[in-house]
């Protein structure tokens, strides 16, 4: 994986998707997978270039934070190759 990871953990789904919206929405970035952790936790993740994902991941949070609870949030430069053994394990 070359390109940079996003990554929005929220409570509940509506809040995720509201963060998955704005991101593709505000920056050139790709939906790649999202994750249902269990306890009303939901991860959604983008990639693209970094600026892009730094971006898009800024305004995901800001717009979830509005209608729901944002758990954390994470954007990494530069994965490693074998993340992707974990993270595409939902294709969006």
């Amino acid at each position: 994986m070359g390109d940079a990871l996003g990554l929005i953990e929220t409570k509940g789904l509506v809040a995720c998707i509201e963060a998955a919206d704005a991101m593709c929405k505000s920056a050139n970035v790709e939906l790649i997978s999202y994750e249902n952790i269990g306890s009303g936790l939901v991860t959604v993740m983008v990639k693209g270039d970094v600026g892009a994902v730094k971006a898009a991941v800024d305004s995901g949070v800001e717009s979830a934070q509005r209608i729901g609870e944002v758990v954390t949030s994470l954007v990494i430069a530069r994965p490693h190759n074998d993340i992707n053994k974990i993270v595409i394990k939902h294709k969006a």
